[in-house]
């Protein structure tokens, strides 16, 4: 049944595509024959995936050295290009090096096609055309699928990635109780988005601490262009906040929708880039939208998210981390009673390096968590001071050590009320926790498929690494872990979908803390696991392990914020505990 599948689809794939056209003389097309000529020194072209590039003032350049690419000169260099590169490479230098391609082949045709003015109508026809192809063969080949519930779909489309378990299952011909029309149609949005303003960026961000200028404006240009997208707001939680942007969300905007924009930005394989985006926005202004004065709120919240300002949450000191109870940071009332003024220091903030605006957890009381409070508190105010940290990992996140010397903050920055900060943090405690969830979980299905396509392309003893049962045992266990992570996760989403705010804190914190010790677990399982599949390729930075490399070194900033392991497994049993002595007396 599967080869028929695959045969059906083949034929329609070859019939139906778009068909070539516009000039050809825009497209240059060169046969093999006179790619062979141009093999020496000073005129070196090569083949990759049936793309000409003339890598003759490349020779010097390269870090193999000249003769490893003059040895390929005049040939199709495909296969070892893709053994030892990875694909963004040719995105990056596409433009200076590309000649041409081979005449009348695949990637020819495309560039043809590209040319005519209806191309993106007819690709978005075309897509059409294929999903109803692939529904119409799986009828052929079940029958008619039941679907008892008519809100349930089913023989949803293949999206994505075609590596098996590549994708979140319903992306894969998975039928799903959880997804709707309107969630596919936002999946597609992201991922266009995504791809096209971030992924071909990451590693050159990453490697440079930021994109291009971060030094002033940090991530702004491409927030900008996510704004523009509409998503910025799709960051903040629940419900969508049309009261404060332009921007139109999904319709029925839910907690699926947060985990697919989510999961979708983590495809790039970078925490650094994922928080350095949006980790500030994401837990830095749900305290506004919540608690924040109608004032605060119409000055704030607009800026962040059409991409103008920066947020960020900044809780964290040198002396306390998950023991939020025992910051010591404190804020005590001028004389006149018209601000607060703030002495302190606080560590690993993410965005805080970029950011106009600092949400902060202050002491205005005694000790304890009755005596906090939240201010927001701006750049530009006398005595902020921000320094950049290099860690280990998320090196384009912007982490940040933060002095605040008598700053004076007004009254009206206050967020909430005065000693009631503690229940502002840990009113989004949750979502910020189920949020890491999400992305550690594709990160790790990153790991998985980055290892999955090296096991076919590198070959060790005369076969591909697929043909070893060892490195077949790594991909099975990375499966087991990832896709029990993903259901956990989304039962915990459902729950949030269904359940009021009071009734997530009383019933889920435990659940989650439990889950989000889980995901770090099975991230840093799947980041060491990738490695080992990778062997030396790993080790380096760029490269065709160069996501594994990099998502290696981000293991422990996912492990370690929003609540270390040790105190998410601890508090979940102890939760357990609580719950298990309420129940037996009833």
């Amino acid at each position: 049944q599967t080869s028929a599948l695959v045969k059906t689809l083949t034929k329609f794939f070859r019939s139906s595509a778009p068909r070539m056209s516009g000039n050809e003389g825009e497209v240059k097309q060169l046969s093999v024959e006179e790619v062979a000529r141009h093999n020496r020194e000073g005129d070196a072209w090569i083949v990759v995936d049936e793309k000409v590039y003339d890598v003759s003032d490349f020779l010097d350049a390269h870090p193999g050295g000249r003769l490893v690419i003059l040895k390929e000169a005049g040939k199709d260099a495909s296969e070892i290009f893709h053994r030892y590169h990875n694909e963004s490479l040719l995105r990056k230098y596409d433009s200076r090096l590309l000649v041409g391609y081979i005449e009348d082949s695949k990637a020819a045709k495309e560039a043809l096609r590209a040319l005519k003015p209806t191309y993106e109508q007819d690709k978005k026809r075309f897509e059409l055309k294929s999903i109803k192809a692939i529904q119409r063969t799986l009828d052929s080949m079940f029958g008619p699928a039941p679907k008892p519930d008519p809100k349930v779909l089913v023989r949803l489309p293949l999206f994505g990635a075609k590596i098996p378990y590549g994708e979140p299952s319903w992306y894969q011909l998975y039928n799903s109780s959880y997804f709707k029309e309107t969630h596919i149609q936002w999946r597609s949005k992201c991922r266009a988005a995504f791809e096209k303003h971030v992924i071909p960026f990451t590693h050159e961000w990453e490697e440079n601490y930021g994109p291009p200028g971060h030094e002033d404006h940090g991530y702004k240009p491409i927030l900008k262009k996510l704004a523009n997208e509409g998503l910025l707001p799709g960051f903040v939680g629940l419900p969508w906040p049309s009261k404060y942007t332009t921007a139109e969300g999904p319709e029925a905007f839910d907690g699926f929708h947060l985990m697919i924009i989510a999961d979708e930005l983590a495809r790039c394989g970078s925490g650094g880039v994922l928080w350095g985006l949006v980790g500030g926005l994401g837990i830095g202004l749900p305290p506004i939208l919540h608690f924040g004065s109608e004032e605060m709120k119409k000055r704030v919240i607009p800026g962040c998210l059409n991409g103008e300002k920066v947020i960020c949450l900044a809780i964290t000191e040198p002396w306390a981390g998950s023991d939020v109870a025992g910051l010591s940071t404190t804020a005590e009332k001028s004389k006149c009673g018209k601000y607060y003024i703030v002495n302190g220091s606080k560590k690993w903030i993410t965005n805080g390096i970029w950011a106009d605006y600092f949400t902060v957890a202050v002491r205005t009381g005694g000790p304890g968590p009755k005596g906090i409070s939240m201010l927001l508190i701006e750049k530009d105010m006398e005595g902020v001071s921000t320094r950049h940290m290099k860690c280990m990992g998320v090196w384009a996140s912007g982490t940040t050590y933060i002095n605040f010397e008598n700053v004076k903050v007004p009254v009206g920055n206050l967020i909430g009320e005065e000693n009631k900060g503690f229940k502002v943090i840990m009113y989004n405690f949750n979502n910020e926790r189920l949020g890491m969830v999400m992305c550690m979980c594709r990160f790790a299905r990153v790991c998985y498929e980055e290892a999955f396509k090296h096991a076919y392309r590198r070959k060790t003893f005369g076969k591909p690494l697929i043909k070893h049962q060892s490195i077949r045992m790594k991909l099975a266990k990375m499966i087991q872990k990832i896709e029990s992570t993903q259901r956990w996760m989304e039962n915990m989403v459902f729950q949030m979908n269904t359940m009021s705010r009071k009734e997530q804190n009383l019933k889920l914190g435990g659940a989650i803390c439990l889950l989000k010790a889980h995901a770090s677990q099975v991230f840093e399982f799947c980041a060491r696991e990738a490695a080992q599949i990778f062997g030396g390729a790993s080790y380096v930075r760029g490269g065709i392990g160069e996501k594994v490399e990099r998502m290696y070194r981000d293991v422990r900033a996912f492990a370690i914020p929003g609540g270390s392991e040790e105190i998410m497994m601890d508090f979940g049993v102890r939760d357990a505990s609580v719950k298990y002595e309420r129940f037996s007396k009833m």
